[in-house]
């Protein structure tokens, strides 16, 4: 018996999640082999269903079972991918995603494949951090149209802060380890977003642009803008 090639029944997929609390199940590759990942996407493929991953190195992607391959849309900047075939993404544009620096494109990108996996379109502003105001200053009347901002900064995290004491939106603050030494993979931008003295700003994980999606859906859904229905087919 080899011991070392995964079985389906070491795999139990929630295909339920989105009728339950409105999410999909999703995949994160990160702790997971190639061979597992194979296993996944052919139960996947058996259901019909759609999948959404996270943290999927190109090295992995590489180590899959061609097929399934074929079957991926990846994004390299991400590393997330989709299999099968998402809604199509909206013309309106709910969310807002600001990054502080160039450095945190993965993480907003992330967040805005998230989205687009359940067919949500964001509006996205690169590089606007606080060092040079005027770059969000000038984007500000547009990023305040939405009534959901998802703010993604390293180093001392001010742009969410920022931006909570001048829009009225939902601020959703995602933390990240961009940083010289103190920011200490992101740690400082977490406790500077906790401390905000701009009230209301809600804070996910350090790098999770999938978390702060999935908040602003759970915003969303009960905005009426997004409704529960069964998992994606394929």
């Amino acid at each position: 018996m080899n011991l070392e090639r995964p079985r389906a029944a070491e795999v139990l997929l929630d295909f339920d999640r989105r009728s339950r609390i409105g999410l999909d199940e999703t995949i994160f590759a990160e702790g997971k082999s190639a061979a597992q990942l194979d296993v996944i996407f052919g139960i996947a493929e058996e259901r019909a269903v759609s999948l959404f991953i996270t943290r999927l190195s190109q090295e992995k992607l590489h180590a899959l079972a061609p097929r399934w391959r074929t079957l991926l849309d990846y994004c390299p900047v991400s590393r997330t991918a989709i299999f099968g075939t998402p809604p199509a993404v909206t013309t309106s544009t709910p969310v807002a995603i600001v990054s502080g620096g160039t450095s945190d494109t993965p993480v907003a990108r992330e967040a805005e494949r998230t989205l687009a996996f359940r067919g949500i379109a964001a509006a996205v502003h690169f590089d606007v951090g606080v060092a040079g105001l005027w770059r969000l200053t000038s984007r500000l009347e547009s990023i305040g149209g939405c009534p959901i901002v998802i703010a993604v900064a390293g180093m001392d995290a001010a742009l969410p802060t920022v931006l909570g004491g001048l829009i009225p939106a939902l601020i959703i603050a995602v933390p990240t380890s961009v940083g010289y030494g103190v920011a200490a993979g992101g740690r400082t931008a977490l406790n500077a977003l906790l401390a905000s003295c701009a009230p209301g700003i809600t804070v996910v994980n350090i790098d999770n642009g999938y978390g702060a999606a999935c908040a602003a859906l759970r915003a969303l859904r009960i905005a009426g803008y997004v409704t529960t229905a069964h998992s994606t087919s394929t």
